[in-house]
């Protein structure tokens, strides 16, 4: 596609370009940027809101500051479209997050623009400080260092030592709170309040607005406009304001909140800014989905809404209807049967409740169900917490966000023995969010722990009972984890059965070799099965279903048969499922040819998850590979995949 670009967004391809416009031309340049985005997005979905609401903030600190030179960190990297669209990717942008194509978030590999590497919440502040003390330290004092966090990255713990250490750096470092007031849900917790109160409070918003006119330059303060602020600033807000200013608290001077959708404002206030030297926070306040109604008025929906029509918003017809449904959907539904029946359930989630489908027992049970801000750690912990009580934690995280909380796990729950269950969410490849968000590694990082049960469904069925069993008594920690997408099951609401943990099944038998699956790729050896009989190939299928405690009676069957087998995961190779089978392999004194499929030693990047599989070779197609190398066949009776 070809996107309209608009007379302005034409002519722009680098900063430099847009240096070139007139002050009172970038609101209309915004315009163009914003159908840009809206254009590309309606036909290859993205992250919408966050960006429509932050177009402004891009166009300022790009006219304003010297980049690649300064740098400029955006904090996860939802909000970066108009960024990547500035600084040199205007014509790749209609490729954003597809195989081979732009990431969907700033990376340094692909643009000397972007700063840095993001994806996870919270990072911006601790990078950018670190740059600013290594610019100190090259003698680059000049140079500088914008830190862009959004509202709800600061409920994460990492942000808040950041600001700890940034306060008594007098590193020349700049924060810019984009608070529009959501993540993907509304935020919670105490920092969204208290947000809240500084851009609500009339009476101090009607004082700083006259300060700010102070700070006009065309007064006859002039100079000293900045030294009045200094004098009456602190004072004023805390005043008028409930308590004492919060970032000032961390010793880094305050400025706002303004509206981070003017961008002639934003331009004159960053430029007073640069003269500031030391640790500094900008507090404005944006409209997530900004300038498009839709998006305006149903911000959760429209954060990353899928294929629109870019004209009404309204969002296309889901064609997957009456085919089996998400394995969120299942979880959703699941925990709340689950909690009806055992009143010690919870439900907690770290700011992922809608993605998680944990909306749906919120709606039903709110005071069992916990939105605990974009904060990993604390999700576990908290969880910890009420498991010592006596309660049934069901923590649900994506996997790439529990590797954040990880210290938690061991420490605060394995340790202990506590029954939480770990639901990790969007285990294994996830797609268009690329290296940041994929699952890979959950597999290799929890079987080490002493007293974990690991497992992973094949089947929405099996997910039920994986969940109803982890909430039986005296289970102790507990990781169930599944893909983003769908199953198999149209029906899939099956009575619950207790599974003995660490014992497998043997899905169908078979003379040739042998197939180890674990998790929802069983679904791929199965039907590689099935091709492979049209090459007098017989395979027998095992599904783990517990990579922790493994079924040590099944894998004894298994290598007593077979000399030629094949284990397929949805995780690193490197410490996975695999590797777990190989050292069985080797503690038992047996010999056969092992071949690995999953997900190689290496960062896999975006695009579709059945390209993803593809590449790394563990799909249908690539497990029929691997099996006709391993095993000599009969003359085909059909062609193969």
């Amino acid at each position: 596609m070809t996107p309209y670009t608009g007379p302005l967004l034409s002519g722009i391809n680098l900063p430099s370009d847009l240096k070139k416009l007139k002050l009172e031309d970038l609101p209309l340049l915004c315009g163009e940027i914003r159908q840009f985005i809206i254009e590309v997005m309606s036909v290859n979905p993205g992250h919408l809101g966050a960006s429509l609401g932050a177009v402004e903030l891009a166009v300022a600190l790009q006219y304003v500051y010297d980049t690649p030179f300064d740098k400029i960190i955006w904090d996860v990297g939802h909000q970066a479209y108009a960024h990547k669209i500035l600084t040199g990717r205007k014509e790749r942008f209609a490729t954003i997050r597809t195989y081979k194509g732009i990431s969907g978030f700033p990376k340094m590999a692909e643009s000397g623009y972007d700063a840095f590497g993001v994806g996870h919440s919270s990072t911006s502040i601790s990078a950018a400080l670190g740059m600013a003390v290594a610019a100190k330290l090259n003698g680059q004092g000049d140079r500088h260092h914008v830190a862009v966090i959004g509202d709800g990255a600061m409920t994460g713990g990492m942000a808040m030592e950041a600001l700890n250490n940034a306060g008594v750096s007098n590193a020349n470092l700049m924060v810019i709170l984009n608070d529009n007031q959501i993540a993907i849900d509304k935020n919670v917790g105490a920092i969204k309040d208290y947000l809240a109160d500084i851009v609500t409070s009339r009476t101090y918003n009607k004082v700083r607005d006259k300060i700010w006119l102070m700070m006009g330059g065309g007064t006859k303060y002039g100079k000293n406009s900045r030294a009045i602020v200094k004098q009456l600033g602190n004072a004023v807000k805390t005043t008028l304001l409930k308590s004492g200013n919060l970032f000032e608290a961390f010793n880094l001077r305050y400025f706002g909140p303004v509206d981070g959708n003017d961008v002639i404002r934003l331009v004159k206030l960053l430029r007073d800014m640069n003269d500031i030297r030391g640790p500094k926070l900008l507090h404005i306040h944006t409209v997530k989905g900004k300038g498009f109604e839709k998006a305006e008025k149903d911000q959760t929906v429209y954060h990353a809404p899928g294929v629109f029509d870019k004209n009404t918003g309204t969002i296309k017809e889901d064609k997957c209807q009456g085919l089996a449904p998400k394995y969120q959907t299942v979880f959703g539904r699941t925990i709340i049967e689950l909690a009806e029946e055992n009143p010690k359930i919870v439900g907690i989630t770290p700011a992922m409740s809608t993605g998680c489908s944990l909306n749906l027992m919120m709606a039903k049970m709110a005071d069992r169900t916990f939105d605990v801000g974009i904060a990993e750690q604390h999700a576990v912990t908290f969880s910890a917490g009420m498991a010592a009580s006596g309660y049934v934690p069901f923590c649900n995280i994506y996997s790439s966000f529990m590797q954040r909380g990880y210290d938690q796990v061991i420490h605060d729950v394995a340790l202990q023995k506590l029954n939480v269950v770990f639901c990790l969410d969007r285990g294994g490849l996830v797609g268009e969010d690329g290296a940041t968000h994929h699952g890979a590694y959950d597999l290799a990082y929890l079987r080490c722990i002493p007293n974990m049960i690991i497992a992973s469904p094949m089947n929405e069925e099996e997910l039920r009972n994986m969940m109803f069993t982890a909430q039986l008594p005296d289970m102790g920690p507990f990781a169930i984890r599944y893909p983003k997408g769908r199953g198999m099951m149209p029906k899939w609401r099956t009575p619950f059965v207790a599974l003995q943990t660490g014992k497998g099944r043997m899905v169908r038998d078979g003379n040739d070799g042998a197939i180890i699956t674990l998790g929802h790729v069983g679904n791929f050896a199965l039907e590689a099965c099935r091709l492979l009989e049209n090459s007098g190939i017989s395979l027998a299928h095992y599904d783990l279903r517990f990579l922790k405690p493994l079924d040590a009676e099944m894998l004894h069957s298994v290598f007593s048969r077979f000399k030629k087998i094949i284990t397929v995961e949805d995780g690193s190779v490197m410490g996975g499922m695999g590797s777990a089978v190989l050292e069985f392999m080797a503690d038992h004194g047996y010999s056969a040819e092992v071949r690995r499929l999953g997900i190689p030693d290496q960062f896999i990047e975006q695009g579709s998850v059945a390209e993803l599989h593809h590449e790394c070779g563990f799909d249908t197609e690539g497990i029929v590979r691997n099996a006709l190398g391993m095993i000599p066949s009969a003359t085909p009776k059909t062609a193969i995949v």
